[in-house]
């Protein structure tokens, strides 16, 4: 299959790309490298530092199917469409949209960047692709956040509603708790609009937080890890206490610690990709798969992390601190999620093994190195 990864150099991009190429895919990425600014300007980077350009030059030095770049900023219409038109590729994976709710929180400027960045650059894909490669399918990734925490079951995607004698088939209702879940919010309006009026095919996978940062493919070159980042700002809780074991800090815990969320390891996010583009959805169809494979409570996270820790003989403990979030932190937390399994994922859990597989592969990394944790927290107010 032809195919471009929007994002493709970023923290999903970049597995997903390798693992694309090995599978034989010829794999085009667009990437301007937005994040990389994002990180410096608010003081953090990611554990490995291996550039982006570097890690390019491995894999291409070493695979016979080599990856194609683009510095291309998504955001421009003209330069995607003249790629899109070019390429008319079978699929086109969107990662690029600026994925951290805390960023979105911090001021004007960066809540200004996530939504305009992540909402022209899906109507820009969505238009280039109805007007020079209809046949294409778009696979987005959404985000679990867009449904919030409402005190009944999450469905997966869609919900029927009968009311007066009459029932219809609506989108699940969305209630964001972030800038950046809003502007997820619109995406998926807006994907819903091209599907219904130009007879697009879009799978939206509705993603948890993610957690990990090696794939199979990753395991014969640390040089091809994909970005970590373990700070406040970009890092997802699951990396960040990982991390902060490691470095023997305090496991931060936001207010009680009973917030839940379904999260996802990284080799299960390119396993659905893949189930995806296998299941491609009809034109005129818009699939919505919610991709994750536990649900945990922040507390219970901790509990495995500090567990784990006691095999590396390292202490860990915790520290409660006051939610810098508004959110609920007692809820309801009931998602349905069988139709990738039944599709054929096999989960990877957040396992004591794989906990510790990810603790041992960075204190080899950290070395004799110190480690400096950004705990600066982004307040909702």
């Amino acid at each position: 299959m032809k195919i471009i990864i929007l994002g493709g150099k970023g923290y999903l991009g970049w597995p997903m790309s390798i693992d694309l190429a090995l599978a034989g895919n010829q794999t085009i990425i667009i990437d301007n490298l937005i994040k990389s600014r994002m990180s410096k300007a608010v003081n953090v980077q990611p554990l490995f530092s291996n550039s982006s350009s570097n890690k390019l030059k491995i894999f291409n030095s070493q695979c016979n199917n080599k990856i194609i770049s683009h510095n291309v900023d998504c955001c421009k219409y003209i330069h995607l469409s003249k790629i899109i038109r070019q390429t008319k590729p079978d699929a086109i994976i969107h990662f690029a949209e600026q994925a951290s709710a805390p960023y979105s929180m911090k001021d004007y400027k960066s809540s200004h960047l996530t939504v305009h960045n992540n909402i022209i650059s899906t109507l820009n894909v969505l238009h280039a692709i109805k007007e020079f490669s209809p046949n294409t399918h778009l696979i987005k990734l959404g985000t679990m956040g867009e449904y919030g925490t409402p005190n009944i079951d999450i469905e997966e995607g869609w919900i029927t509603i009968k009311h007066k004698k009459r029932k219809d088939k609506f989108l699940y209702p969305r209630e964001a708790s972030s800038l950046y879940h809003t502007s997820k919010i619109l995406d998926t309006d807006l994907v819903w609009f091209y599907v219904r009026n130009y007879n697009l095919r879009v799978t939206d996978l509705m993603q948890g937080p993610v957690y990990g940062f090696e794939t199979k493919a990753m395991r014969s070159n640390t040089k091809l890890f994909t970005n970590l980042y373990y700070d406040t700002v970009f890092g997802t809780v699951i990396n960040r206490f990982i991390v902060q074991a490691c470095c023997n800090e305090p496991l931060t815990i936001y207010g009680r610690g009973e917030q839940t969320r379904g999260y996802i390891n990284l080799k299960d996010t390119i396993q659905c990709i893949f189930l995806a583009l296998k299941n491609k959805a009809k034109k005129g169809e818009l699939k919505i798969y919610n991709q994750f494979t536990e649900s945990l409570t922040v507390n219970q996270i901790a509990d495995k992390v500090i567990n784990a820790a006691k095999k590396l003989n390292i202490k860990v403990n915790v520290r409660h601190i006051k939610n810098p979030r508004k959110e609920k932190e007692i809820h309801h937390y009931n998602i349905r999620n069988t139709s990738l399994k039944r599709l054929g994922l096999r989960p990877n859990l957040l396992t004591q093994k794989s906990i510790v597989d990810m603790m041992t592969h960075i204190l080899n990394h950290i070395g004799k190195k110190t480690i400096k944790i950004n705990n600066s927290y982004v307040k909702w107010t």
